[in-house]
């Protein structure tokens, strides 16, 4: 299931461009984004509780990318 509202949104993306010297910021700005989604975020935890997930993404650099930042964001809140 793709739970779109938990993506980054296109600002976000286009401003990060994935620059390794922005991931910190993009991180913080990623986090605050998903924070404004907490029902979604709370479903994918619940999920992720009770089975392994998976984490689709489409980004060369495998370090810092969107799928990375939600991996660390979700294992925050477990």
């Amino acid at each position: 299931e793709w739970l779109r509202e938990i993506a980054p949104s296109t600002a976000l993306r286009k401003w990060f461009k994935h620059d390794p010297d922005k991931w910190k910021e993009f991180k913080k700005k990623y986090s605050a984004e998903l924070d404004d989604h907490r029902e979604q975020v709370e479903k994918l935890v619940r999920e992720a509780r009770k089975r392994t997930i998976t984490l689709l993404f489409s980004a060369r650099d495998t370090e810092h990318n969107n799928a990375v930042a939600l991996k660390e964001y979700i294992e925050q809140l477990m």
